[in-house]
């Protein structure tokens, strides 16, 4: 874990962060996570929601005894290019987790199971994107408010995504959506009640 860390510390200084984005407009396919002690299997989706700012959703599991849903919002920007960048941000999640809380007076740890968890999220990555196909390398830390011990807990992740809609498509039809909006507002404005008494007047 710390070579990562490493590895991805070194990524983000070496990198050029006077502009961002990234190529993809929504993604969406699997999560492998690790942490120290157990491994997870889920499903995460990225949407863009402007330029360089993402959204992430993610469920995963161990299908066992903890399973957890997270909402991330995070800042991209490139390294090589927009198809190969960095990013880091923040969320919030909640769960069904195992806890392990630690007694110094009896040096006992009780272990218990079906702790409804509520957290907040960190996450630093880097990910690439070609032929439609997204992978993304994270560390994310986990910061227990209510539910579990330990209250600090980081996870690995690995995710291979497919992009259902590429970042140019949902530009165009951000740019079709504005051109559709101006159009309706000019309409608007040539056939108001004071346009109409303008003409009237110019006729007259």
């Amino acid at each position: 874990m710390p070579k990562i860390l490493i590895l991805l510390t070194i990524l983000i200084v070496s990198s050029n962060t006077l502009t961002f984005a990234q190529s993809y407009g929504t993604t969406a396919g699997l999560r492998l996570g690790n942490n120290n002690h157990y491994r997870t299997l889920g499903i995460s989706g990225k949407q863009r929601l402007m330029k360089g700012l993402t959204a992430e959703a993610i469920l995963q599991s161990d299908f066992n005894v903890n399973t957890t849903a997270h909402l991330l919002v995070a800042r991209h920007r490139p390294l090589i290019s927009r198809r190969f960048n960095y990013y880091y941000g923040a969320g919030a999640s909640i769960g069904i987790e195992e806890s392990r809380e630690k007694r110094p007076d009896d040096m006992q740890i009780i272990h218990t199971y079906g702790n409804p968890t509520l957290g907040v999220d960190l996450i630093v990555g880097v990910e690439f994107t070609v032929l439609k196909m997204n992978v993304s390398l994270d560390y994310k830390p986990n910061v227990n408010i209510a539910g579990r011990e330990p209250w600090y807990q980081g996870q690995v992740g690995v995710s291979v995504r497919h992009v259902l809609v590429k970042g140019s498509e949902q530009n165009k039809k951000k740019r079709q959506k504005a051109r559709k909006k101006r159009k309706v507002q000019r309409k608007q404005e040539e056939t108001g009640p004071f346009t109409k008494i303008i003409r009237r007047l110019k006729g007259n």
